[in-house]
């Protein structure tokens, strides 16, 4: 079984302008109960994670070396 994508990139934003960015990679954290109600939890723009709808992202499959620089960029 392979591991699902740590990041996404968000594709749509209606009604959560103020928290995400269309076109922007956001880091992804697995939380099954969410996955079960259509959400997934996101660290958006405050730097705390919360629930979304899925539909607004787009997983990433990432080479080790961008998920580093992500890693190095968002901590």
């Amino acid at each position: 079984m392979t591991k699902p994508p740590r990041f996404v990139v968000c594709v749509r934003n209606r009604g959560y302008a103020a928290s995400l960015e269309v076109r922007k990679i956001y880091k992804r954290l697995m939380d099954a109960k969410a996955s079960r109600l259509g959400l997934m939890r996101v660290v958006d723009e405050s730097g705390d994670d919360y629930l979304y709808p899925v539909d607004f992202f787009v997983p990433l499959r990432l080479p080790q070396a961008a998920v580093r620089a992500l890693r190095r960029r968002r901590t």
